[in-house]
């Protein structure tokens, strides 16, 4: 069923154009990624489609009856109720409907009605109805849905009766997802709902998505997030919109390969115009030939030219450079506690950082990793411990907040000021390498975007030269293509690095190491993001072991015991191998079925069927593919056995 279309959408901005010929349709169960670069206009869109905002032409069809849920960036739940009674809203209907099942039975009880045969055949054919209405639109488990979702937004720590007008304004921003979820709309319109969610509640919220019974339309600079929810990905680009089947890394491939071919089919179409026009203008003049060269003069005119694919808009272009290298020791914590005021956040902090170290700290909201880092670079004081720099060590700071940037001074003395003794044209460059350009670069600094002042930070930040950068969530603000260029400048990067990050993508492609934060210590992890949740699922699974151990009263393991344990783990890990080797393979084999699909399309072409040579060449590259196929399909049923 389609649950909304847009036709010719076309958006102004004073004189500025934002949008152009939007044309797009949304049907049920569609899961969909609105991409772009920041300033493209995806928020606007997505304001649209809600009803928020107007547009200056083209239409949208919603048909009667389809209901759109929209959370814009960073909106807080505002009310004087508890969280629970401000849950309970979104069921009132249900709430009428059980006040109305009540009254209904306290008419059946009446001794009254029974000297009625009719009205009393009336009462209960209307609590019938009224009945399997309150069941099928979920009112004997809305509580357990509350319950669910608040449980699953972090809220489980704290009581119902709670006032929302006491919470901070991430759990507001937190809440006012929660009562979105459970009003269950047909097309649920989320705009950046993954800020202010720590990773455990990323990974609820991405399951709850997967299993939603309506479409989802998500703008999002969360690329892990992305490929787990979505099936289709729309990218807005120089006011136009293009679709892409399947996620985000799989939209990546297509965009690829897709500038590839229309890149060789331009080069293609120039050449052949090239050898044309020589011919033309060879034998034009020649009685002999003048007939062919008009000929071809008449098929060039008559020739649909292809214009030069575009690519890729302009990317910011920098890279993290040091003045002198540290000594191996970079830092080393010894029993630190934090916090504010002398109220501890968390303790009994141990850890060493040596040279070269990409160290990504996580834990839940509220544990105290952004308190650390602030520790760390003396913009707080530790309560408890010390910590001990290495030989040589100078620390660059990224601050979340961007607290560091001047606001009323403009871009271009917000850096300039801090080195004033380079030329204004080295600035200037420096600025323009992270796309502050022209008139740019005389904006003030308060009236910049999130994504501009995340950009003028990391530019202060690359001038600093510092060996050992120390970063608090550096993709907050950054669209998709900014946050790739900061990791390609981290990864290059050769001194060490600390960062805080919920973006589990950035964390997978930067960090050598994780440091697990909580409120009484720090646990090391030696590796990425996916091998700290591996392990975290074998220590978990080894405290499940132990405790059915426990319930069994097998005080001391004997040698059995311990051969059965080693056996049960070594089970358990083969499990999860074989696990992961089944989605590889059915991932390569929808690669394959693609790249099949292709060739095969390719042959049905009259130009390339008449080429015998390219016909042999793609029927053997179709055969070499069908054999992969065939011979992964194998291995795929044994291991499904």
């Amino acid at each position: 069923m389609i649950l909304l279309q847009v036709n010719q959408l076309t958006k102004y901005f004073a004189a500025e154009l934002i949008l152009s010929n939007i044309k797009f349709e949304i049907q049920t169960q569609d899961r969909i990624a609105l991409v772009g670069r920041n300033g493209a206009g995806k928020s606007t869109l997505l304001k649209i489609i809600a009803g928020q905002s107007s547009y200056e032409s083209g239409e949208i069809i919603k048909p009667k009856g389809v209901s759109i849920g929209y959370l814009a960036q960073n909106t807080g739940l505002e009310s004087e109720k508890s969280i629970w009674d401000e849950m309970l809203t979104v069921f009132a209907h249900l709430q009428q409907m059980e006040k109305d099942l009540r009254k209904l039975e306290e008419t059946m009880a009446d001794p009254a009605i029974f000297s009625n045969s009719d009205r009393y055949d009336k009462v209960l054919k209307e609590y019938d109805h009224l009945q399997v209405k309150f069941k099928d639109e979920g009112g004997y488990q809305y509580e357990a849905d509350i319950r669910s979702v608040l449980h699953g937004l972090n809220f489980h720590s704290m009581s119902y009766d709670t006032k929302i007008e006491t919470l901070s304004g991430g759990q507001k921003t937190r809440l006012a997802l929660g009562k979105l979820l459970l009003s269950k709309p047909d097309l649920l319109i989320l705009d950046e709902p993954t800020n202010h969610l720590d990773i455990e509640t990323l990974s609820w919220l991405e399951q709850y998505l997967q299993g939603y019974s309506g479409a989802i339309l998500i703008v999002s600079h969360d690329r892990y997030f992305l490929d787990k929810v979505v099936n289709q990905v729309f990218e807005l680009s120089r006011h136009k919109m293009t679709k892409f089947t399947g996620n985000y890394s799989a939209y990546l491939d297509q965009k690829a390969a897709n500038y590839e071919r229309d890149l060789k089919l331009f080069e293609k179409q120039q050449d052949e115009i090239a050898k044309l026009e020589d011919f033309v203008q060879r034998n034009l003049a020649r009685a002999s030939t003048t007939k062919r060269a008009q000929s071809r003069r008449k098929q060039l005119q008559k020739m649909e030219l292809i214009d030069r694919p575009a690519g890729d808009e302009k990317s910011a272009t920098f890279s993290f450079e040091i003045d002198r290298q540290s000594g191996n020791d970079v830092i080393k914590a010894e029993q630190i506690a934090v916090g504010y005021d002398g109220e501890k956040v968390s303790e009994q902090i141990s850890f060493r950082i040596t040279r070269g170290d990409s160290v990504a700290l996580v834990g839940p909201n509220g544990v105290g990793k952004s308190t650390l880092l602030k520790t760390i670079v003396d913009k707080l004081p530790a309560i408890a411990g010390r910590f001990q720099l290495g030989s040589n060590v100078s620390i660059g700071y990224y601050d979340q907040q961007q607290a560091e940037l001047t606001s009323n001074k403009k871009v271009l003395n917000e850096l300039w000021d801090d080195y004033p003794l380079k030329p204004e044209k080295e600035i200037r460059t420096v600025l323009g390498n992270f796309l502050f350009s022209g008139d740019d670069v005389l904006k003030t600094v308060s009236s910049l975007s999130g994504g501009e002042k995340a950009r003028l930070a990391l530019a202060k930040l690359m001038m600093e030269k510092a060996n050992f950068l120390i970063l608090d969530e550096p993709t907050n603000h950054l669209d998709l293509d900014s946050k790739e260029v900061l990791e390609n400048a981290l990864i290059d990067y050769p001194g060490t690095l600390l960062f805080v990050s919920h973006d589990r993508y950035f964390i997978n492609r930067i960090a050598t190491k994780v440091f697990e934060l909580e409120s009484t210590g720090i646990t090391e992890y030696l590796g990425d993001y996916d091998y700290y949740l591996e392990k975290k699922l074998e220590q978990e699974e080894l405290a499940a072991l132990n405790t059915t151990q426990t319930n069994q009263q097998f005080v001391e393991a004997q040698p059995s015991d311990k051969k059965s344990y080693q056996q049960d783990k070594e089970t358990k890990k083969l499990e999860r191998q074989r696990k992961r080797r089944i989605e590889e393979i059915e991932a390569t084999i929808e690669e394959l079925e693609t790249a099949a699909a292709k060739y095969e399309e390719e042959l049905c072409d009259p130009e390339i069927f008449q080429n015998h040579e390219k016909v042999s060449e793609l029927n053997e590259q179709l055969e070499k593919v069908k054999q992969q196929i065939e011979l992964l399909m194998d291995e795929w049923t044994e291991l499904a056995d």
